[in-house]
């Protein structure tokens, strides 16, 4: 088998498996749908672009979401940089109306939104540890795709559950 038919197998199979996981990471970078398309577009492009140079030193998953993260970052800092943050039109916001039964969904919404504003206000580095642990990784694995130590990571994510835990108690903003 040709380079190229062994990159577009792993990419297809990368995506396939991890499709939801590089979604739910967008999601958690970027608020606007818009953007978010374009970020999850430029995630698979990198992952594909990336693939090709895959030695297998590390699992496929630790690859995916290093190149995800990376890129998601990278994505963070040049929106910062061209155009500072803004708020939303009224028009914009009826337009992501939420159509399914909003009374049913509330409670779940607003826990979700806060648990988002949380992660979106932590620095780079502690939101990617926070988005892969809610990905249901290890330390370990945290670690090798971040570059911390497993000890490091523990740490951040103890101090991450014990905010949260505070900040769902007092009920109050995120």
């Amino acid at each position: 088998m040709d380079r190229a038919a062994g990159q577009d197998e792993r990419y297809t199979a990368a995506a396939a498996e991890f499709g939801g996981a590089i979604e739910r990471l967008a999601r958690a970078y970027e608020l606007d749908a818009e953007p978010r398309r374009d970020l999850i577009q430029d995630i698979h492009v990198a992952l594909w672009r990336s693939l090709g140079a895959f030695d297998g030193r590390c699992s496929l998953r630790t690859w995916v979401y290093r190149v995800a993260h990376n890129t998601a970052a990278s994505h963070v800092q040049k929106r910062r940089r061209s155009r500072p943050e803004r708020g939303v039109t009224l028009e914009a916001l009826e337009a992501h109306a939420d159509t399914d039964n909003p009374e049913a969904k509330a409670g779940e919404r607003h826990a979700l939104d806060r648990l988002m504003a949380i992660i979106q206000a932590l620095a780079p580095p502690d939101r990617q540890v926070a988005l892969l642990y809610l990905e249901d990784l290890d330390a370990a694995a945290i670690g090798e795709i971040t570059g911390l130590s497993a000890g490091a990571v523990a740490v951040k994510i103890h101090r991450l559950k014990a905010l949260l835990a505070r900040r769902f108690a007092e009920g109050g903003r995120a």
